[in-house]
């Protein structure tokens, strides 16, 4: 499974169902923003796996809590949300109101549900990665190199499917703020900001930019 076919397949729309149903928000709404916050979810773990440290603290909760069973388990996502809160705390740190405040005025999802629809999809994000690592035998010093494979293979995978439904989804909840000039594949986009490339640094606002800006690393 690709990092496309999770944010368009079943478990997306799990937790897009799970989130309408439970707060009252959009589908479209929560899956633009898991389209968003996973690969940035991923892209925080890539840079704390530089640390060794910090690489075996995630390979062990990995080993011991993430086998990947929640993408074919719908009752973990709502059950695990608690979970979710104390994995965005350690991933985002001090950054964490930084990230939720700008998520919440792109996605148009209000700051007192997107930490909560957020801690909903951490666990998940997490279960992909571990189900990653398990297919890949990656250990603690390969996880970097995973991590980024993932996303880079996620970026290139957007640019080949134009016709992907999350562009349209992406393009119709955030926007201009969604697209670039340059190729107009919002999901591509945002990979790229992510990935601190790609060509949102000439936009002069949007969801691009600011991640960009704020978390290219």
């Amino acid at each position: 499974m690709s990092l496309i076919d999770l944010l368009t397949g079943n478990t997306s729309n799990q937790v897009a169902e799970q989130a309408e149903n439970k707060f009252g928000i959009s589908r479209n709404q929560v899956i633009a923003l898991l389209a968003v916050a996973t690969p940035l979810i991923i892209s925080y773990l890539r840079n704390k796996s530089k640390d060794a440290k910090e690489a075996e603290a995630l390979n062990n909760a990995l080993d011991k809590d993430h086998n990947g069973s929640i993408l074919n388990d719908a009752s973990q996502i709502e059950a695990r949300q608690s979970e979710g809160g104390s994995i965005l705390d350690h991933v985002f740190g001090s950054e964490k109101s930084t990230v939720e405040n700008q998520l919440s005025q792109n996605t148009g999802i209000s700051i007192d549900k997107i930490g909560p629809v957020l801690a909903m999809l951490a666990p998940v994000v997490m279960g992909y990665i571990g189900q990653q690592k398990q297919q890949n035998n990656v250990g603690a010093g390969g996880l970097g190199d995973l991590l980024g494979g993932i996303l880079g293979n996620a970026s290139n995978q957007a640019q080949d499917q134009q016709s992907n439904p999350l562009n349209n989804i992406l393009g119709s909840v955030l926007g201009n703020g969604g697209q670039t000039q340059s190729s107009g594949n919002p999901l591509n986009d945002i990979l790229g900001s992510v990935l601190g490339g790609g060509n949102n640094q000439q936009q002069g606002g949007g969801l691009g930019s600011i991640l960009g800006n704020l978390f290219g690393k």
